[in-house]
This record gives structure tokens, C-alpha cells and sequence, in this order.
């Protein structure tokens, strides 16, 4: 029943990956560049993942941010799990993530999880069009927001296969709009659910493992008389620990070698890199690389955790080089229960 559910999950991925690339090149993909919404679903709310590329579709995370980027490896999580993160993002744009997992029972019952994301855009300055000099009138500062918050759970099939799935409300605030002189206003907010898929395997050669995602499956939202999707991204990859094929101790050294291809909805598929070197699953040193990318550049961070009286506590850092956008810093901190 279990091997039944999974190759079921399976094939509706992979039809779902099918009829997203027929579509795209049906319609010539150039001319859908740049045409999805909500947007802050695409930025990387782990600073681990951030530095490695985002190439997390195949890594067997065991924890709650896993229902960021393949909910499925939520499923190995031994207890409970508690992740804070912020995101100084460019121009100044701040994202702010919590995610809280338990897998009860010893993983009986699956792992379920609770994740959240805030946007704070800072204050803007509205205006009007006006016939004085200048053309236009201020209307006052105004703060765009963004919130997704929802729900996961994981499961295991076997000791190689795990499936797993999230759904959240997403809601865009863009603010008020004056419509015209005699001060009416109008809304400009859309919500919507969305949903993300994953399945998880563990080939049983070593250490190496297959992941796949959907994420941001959602109905259209409209704005005024333009309707738009959310960013759908679709990935496939694998992760090894390269470690595996020398006689060193596992216990002392890891090198977590990652690589992912993602199919996006709106422009040129990529491939993501991620490279992690841990000693004693103390300290963690890691690398990233995106292609191809207009501005994007190479990324690195770090990560240290430490086991105190059966609790586990993990800090990590990572930055990504945008080129003329600037540069972006990710923080985390994580718990263990």
C-alpha cells in the first residue's frame, strides 16, 4: 500500500512537471519571462540552503525547514525541531521565517510542521498625478506586506522512500491606491493557497539520494484585470557524501556534494550547486553556485552547532553576491528537541 501511494505521488509529479514544459514551450517561453507574482516565494529562507546554491531538493534535511524546499525530507526529523531566520534581501527588504516540526511517536505517525514567512518592504512614498508643476502630489508613505503561512507533513514509506507535502495561504498587500481627486481609494491585495509536493529516495548505494519537488502550485490570482500565477518551480536532484568513497571517519569529516536542475515557470531553467564540508558535525563551511543567472553570483556561508544536556543548537550565516543589486546576508538559528 505504502510502495502504491509513493509511485502514485510519483506520477502525478512528473505529469504535472510534463504538462508545466509543454505549455511553456508551446507558447514560446521568451514571451512568459517575468510574468508570474508573488515573488518573495522564491527567496531562500535557510541560510544552509542559501549557501549551498538552494540545491536542497535531494539533501536529507531533517528538519523543519525542509518543508521550504522538499517537504519529504521533513520525514527523517527524531523528535522536534525549531528554526528563526531573517533575510536582509535587496533594497533593503526584510524577510523574517519561522518553522516548528515534531515527528511523534518515534515517526509513527509522520512528522507535521507549522512553517511562516513575513515580507517588510519599508515605507514607500505614494503619489498622484497633478497638474502643478512638478505633476504630481504625495500622497503619504505607505508599507507594502507579504505573509505565507502554513502547514506540512512527511512521511516515510520505507527506509528509502518519503513523501511529503505543505499547503499555505499566501496574501500580497500592495497597499491602497487613490483612483482619482476626490480621494477614492482601492485595495490592491490578492491572496491565495498554495501547495508543494516532494518525494525523497535513498537509492541504498552509500549515501546517495534522489529528490523531487513542485513547489508553489497554486490557482491564478488578478490584480485590477491582470491575472497572473505563482512561481511555480519544479526540481529534480540528487546529494552524496563524497566522504563515502574514502576510508576517512565518518564521524570526523564530511563533504556533502549537491546538485539540482529546476524548471521555473517564467524564465530559463538552471542548475544549482552546493558543496558542504562538516568536521565533528560541529562546524560546516559551504559553497554555492547558480547557472545561469544575470546578476547572481557565488554564495558561501557557514553553520555551527553544538549538543547541550540533549538539546541541539545550530547558528548559521550565509551571503550571496547580486552584482549591481548588492548583496544579500541570511542569518538562522535553529533548535533541536
Amino acid at each position: 500500500m505504502k510502495k502504491c501511494l509513493f509511485y502514485t505521488l510519483l506520477t502525478v509529479l512528473s505529469v504535472l512537471q510534463v504538462q508545466a514544459v509543454y505549455s511553456q514551450d508551446t507558447d514560446n517561453p521568451r514571451d512568459k519571462r517575468g510574468q508570474t507574482g508573488l515573488q518573495f516565494l522564491t527567496v531562500s529562507m535557510s541560510p544552509r540552503a542559501a549557501a549551498l546554491g538552494n540545491a536542497m531538493v535531494a539533501v536529507d534535511m531533517g528538519s523543519s525547514l525542509a518543508m521550504f524546499y522538499n517537504p519529504a525530507a521533513m520525514a527523517s526529523l527524531d523528535g522536534g525541531h525549531l528554526a528563526l531566520g531573517n533575510v536582509q534581501w535587496i533594497a533593503d527588504i526584510g524577510y523574517n521565517s519561522g518553522t516548528v516540526a515534531y515527528s511523534p511517536a518515534d515517526g509513527q505517525y509522520g512528522t507535521f510542521g507549522i512553517n511562516v514567512m513575513a515580507v517588510d518592504y519599508g515605507a514607500l512614498e505614494g503619489t498622484i498625478r497633478s497638474e502643478n508643476e512638478v505633476g504630481y502630489e504625495r500622497t503619504g508613505d505607505f508599507s507594502p506586506t507579504a505573509l505565507a503561512i502554513g502547514v506540512g507533513y512527511a512521511t516515510s514509506l520505507s527506509d528509502r522512500f518519503s513523501l511529503g507535502g505543505t499547503a499555505r495561504y499566501v496574501r500580497q498587500d500592495l497597499g491602497d491606491s487613490i483612483m482619482d481627486g476626490d480621494g477614492t481609494t482601492q485595495s490592491n491585495s490578492v491572496s491565495t493557497p498554495a501547495f508543494d509536493f516532494g518525494v525523497l529516495y535513498r537509492t541504498g548505494f552509500r549515501s546517495l539520494n534522489i529528490g523531487m519537488s513542485i513547489r508553489n502550485f497554486s490557482p491564478s490570482v488578478t490584480y485590477e484585470e491582470e491575472s497572473f500565477e505563482a512561481p511555480l518551480l519544479l526540481s529534480i536532484g540528487a546529494s552524496f557524501n563524497m566522504m563515502d568513497l574514502t576510508a576517512s571517519a565518518s564521524d570526523m569529516h564530511s563533504f556533502l556534494l549537491t546538485a539540482e536542475a529546476g524548471h521555473p515557470r517564467s524564465y530559463d531553467e538552471q542548475i544549482r550547486l552546493g558543496g558542504e564540508y562538516r568536521f565533528m558535525n560541529i562546524l560546516s563551511l559551504r559553497l554555492g553556485y547558480v547557472f545561469p543567472t544575470d546578476e547572481q553570483g557565488i554564495s558561501a556561508g557557514a553553520g555551527l552547532n553544538l549538543e547541550v544536556s540533549g538539546l541541539t543548537f545550530g547558528a548559521d550565516y550565509a551571503y550571496t553576491a547580486f552584482g549591481d543589486l548588492g548583496n544579500v546576508n541570511l542569518l538562522g538559528i535553529q533548535i533541536g528537541f
